[in-house]
């Protein structure tokens, strides 16, 4: 099968989302200018950069409460920092709960009942119990191809890593397995994990 995307792919549901896989999930909180917190989970989501360390998220659509895009892009324009909490498959109940369309300015974190804690190194909130948290200022926010396609680039400024998931001095993937986007309404956790030396090692 081959189908050119401008053309449409003539399957019932559209392929796109479940060749471009496992993506990781960015549950990307933030704070409006009134002290507002917001949580969503972005599946178009990456680390970018080693030196210094940086991240991106991506978000399409639109809400009919905000101008021209969603509450998170929407904060960060307005305040010039988010953070990026993983998601572990324990937290998949939560994690989609936040994912509800809500009115602007509603606090997903006392939505879904999930237990907040206040960042180090900018003013936002964390998920107090996330494997991991990436404190970030945004660099740039770049619109791209289409209507409401905004992506947001973020410079890593403080790590919180949960002290069980470091195990012999790394951070242990394995200990509360991420969980992972696939196509239409499937995910995946990481349970299997493998090493492969490269041969410049």
């Amino acid at each position: 099968m081959f189908y050119r995307p401008a053309d449409g792919h003539g399957l019932p549901h559209n392929p796109f989302n479940a060749i471009v896989t496992p993506r990781p999930i960015g549950w990307i909180s933030t704070r409006d200018r009134a002290g507002r917190d917001n949580l969503a989970p972005y599946s178009f989501f990456n680390g970018v950069a080693y030196t210094p360390a940086q991240v991106m998220f991506a978000s399409t659509g639109t809400k009919d409460d905000v101008d021209g895009t969603k509450d998170s892009m929407a904060n960060i324009r307005e305040t010039g920092v988010f953070c990026v909490n993983v998601v572990e498959y324990a937290a998949r109940d939560a994690m989609n709960r936040s994912s509800a369309t809500l009115p602007h300015g509603t606090d997903e974190f006392a939505h879904a009942g999930i237990d907040k804690a206040e960042c180090d190194e900018i003013a936002c909130a964390r998920v107090a119990n996330a494997p991991a948290s990436l404190e970030c200022r945004m660099t740039q926010i770049v619109q791209i191809e289409g209507e409401a396609n905004f992506v947001c680039f973020g410079e890593v400024v403080g790590v919180h890593l949960r002290d069980d998931c470091v195990v012999d001095g790394r951070f242990d993937v394995s200990t509360f397995q991420p969980l992972s986007r696939l196509g239409y309404r499937d995910y995946t956790a990481v349970r299997e994990v493998f090493e492969i030396i490269r041969p410049d090692d």
